[in-house]
């Protein structure tokens, strides 16, 4: 026998349009404690994919199975969660007070499926079209279980994000010069990167002898004195570190020597071991 409110699952059904959770981690149980969570680069995907982003207490939960649970990827259960929404961090059109959503459940690693039941989440989702009260999470694995420290990262890179001076998407690197000092070893690299709104970003590399080498990004069309790597674990770091390639393109050295073209892509594999890696161990799309 359907429940009374099958209507809500056609709904929510015809939204779903997430990727198989084969690799996707469990998510913890209801009465378990928070661990650290996401990186910040998971953290950063899921907030950039989600027009909504809320504070919620699940209240119930139906296992969908048949044609309800299609697509469902081997082991996991589908359910239909309905929350109370206790705080928007994200969505300027609002969010009514109860919300429904379809979330796909992994087992955890004793085997069991998690209880949320009166588990406090953090959802990352988008509204569904003309269906008010109901939303479609943003991914398979963007419903996060709640805590005082997950709540902080996430209004902070939320507020790094509608900042006025956010850096803006790096798409890629248009051209690098390298300029030789006076002396053996000394040298100036600049690399130009484009951006997805055409604002300007540049990475420039000092070599000098006898100090250590030093490297510094730019947001603007001058490069500062004052201009200092990005700081671990903040929006403009995340640009650099999750969407630089691994390599200097060819079309960005062409014009260089064999010689500059070499310390050009020596400097940039310093920029990226200074960076470090992006962190991000699950798919951004």
């Amino acid at each position: 026998m359907m429940p009374r409110f099958c209507p809500i699952f056609a709904a929510a059904l015809a939204a779903l349009s997430v990727p198989a959770l084969a690799q996707v981690p469990a998510p913890p149980r209801a009465n378990s404690v928070a661990v650290a969570g996401p990186g910040y680069a998971d953290l950063a995907d899921l907030i950039l994919a989600a027009p909504v982003i809320a504070d919620a207490t699940v209240r119930s939960t139906v296992t969908l199975k048949g044609a309800d649970a299609a697509g469902v990827a081997p082991g996991h259960t589908r359910l239909y969660v309905e929350a109370d929404v206790a705080a928007l961090v994200r969505g300027a059109g609002g969010l009514p007070p109860r919300i429904g959503y379809l979330l796909d459940a992994a087992p955890d690693a004793s085997g069991r499926m998690p209880k949320y039941k009166k588990a406090r989440v953090l959802i990352f989702a988008r509204p569904v079209a003309a269906t008010p009260g109901q939303v479609q999470l943003v991914a398979p694995d963007a419903q996060l279980a709640w805590s005082p420290e997950a709540d902080q990262r996430v209004r902070r890179i939320a507020r790094e994000l509608v900042a006025p001076d956010a850096p803006p998407t790096i798409t890629g690197i248009n051209n690098a010069f390298h300029v030789p000092g006076a002396l053996p070893g000394e040298g100036e690299t600049q690399l130009f990167l484009s951006t997805g709104n055409g604002a300007p970003v540049s990475l420039s590399v000092l070599r000098r002898p006898g100090e250590q080498t030093r490297w510094a990004v730019a947001l603007s069309e001058i490069v500062d004195e004052a201009a200092a790597p990005p700081a671990p674990d903040t929006l403009l770091w995340y640009r650099l570190a999750c969407s630089l390639p691994p390599r200097l393109p060819e079309h960005a050295i062409a014009s260089l020597s064999a010689d500059d073209a070499a310390v050009a892509a020596e400097d940039y594999a310093f920029v990226l071991a200074s960076l470090g890696r992006c962190g991000r161990t699950r798919s951004a799309g």
